[in-house]
């Protein structure tokens, strides 16, 4: 089954087409990236498909159901989206445990203690963490604790903004190992976007290559990994990245 499906996708914001004809089929269980400079798109295809940009046309289907433009609940119990900056998504003066408990107040859902403590667990934070505000945390802590909250509802969906972007560069691998590691434990789909090929190489199955709004192409990583990519436009990003650093996950 599919776990997003777009067709024909149009997003504008005011009179300023910004996507144009984005057609994607991503596989439930499939980590799958959209690269590209940016102001490309890559973004706003994100906040589209969590309900976050209504101005767009097309189809957007999610696990086989069609949105609206509307922000849905039942959609966003399905798909959750940790936001590139672990210091502007989190409320400044909220506790991480009412950050947690959050989404479980708003969906009637009980047991919200032993919730909490579970998800932090599951990100690789001790009890000790869930009663401090983000400001005591350092900017890896707080990444992992988006992370949690996106999960709390127990969605199929993540809708990852650069999640790592913001982060140096041994945070970033604690952080991708993460999510390699939850999504094999939970099932999980990505839609992940990056400029960052490495880490493309490291987390995703296939990727889309987006320029001034459009797909030019969709490869299997392992094309990227052997820089076999097809479209000049998607070889002279590969080419950007070669020389510098690799990612140490």
């Amino acid at each position: 089954m599919s776990a997003i499906r777009l067709n024909n996708l149009d997003i504008a914001y005011g009179d300023t087409k910004v996507v144009h004809g984005v057609n994607l089929d991503i596989a439930e269980g499939e980590s799958f990236a959209l690269v590209g400079e940016s102001g490309s798109g890559k973004s706003t295809i994100l906040r589209a498909i969590a309900g976050l940009a209504p101005d767009w046309t097309g189809e957007i289907a999610v696990l086989a159901r069609p949105r609206s433009h509307a922000i849905e609940r039942a959609v966003a119990r399905q798909v959750q989206m940790v936001f590139q900056d672990p210091y502007g998504s989190l409320h400044p003066r909220k506790t991480i445990d009412a950050v947690l408990s959050e989404p479980l107040e708003i969906n009637s859902i009980g047991n919200r203690g032993d919730r909490v403590e579970a998800m932090l667990q599951a990100v690789g934070l001790d009890r000790r963490f869930r009663f401090r505000f983000p400001h005591q945390l350092s900017g890896g802590q707080r990444q992992r604790v988006a992370i949690a909250r996106a999960l709390m509802l127990e969605p199929k969906v993540l809708l990852l903004d650069e999640p790592t972007s913001a982060l140096d560069v041994s945070v970033q691998a604690e952080i991708l190992n993460l999510l390699k590691r939850l999504r094999r434990e939970q099932g999980l789909t990505y839609l992940l976007v990056t400029h960052n090929l490495p880490v493309v190489s490291f987390l995703c199955d296939r990727l889309a290559v987006m320029r001034h709004g459009r797909i030019v192409e969709v490869a299997d990583v392992a094309l990227l990994k052997r820089g076999d990519l097809a479209e000049p436009y998607s070889r002279e990003l590969l080419a950007a990245t070669q020389g510098r650093a690799s990612l140490t996950v």
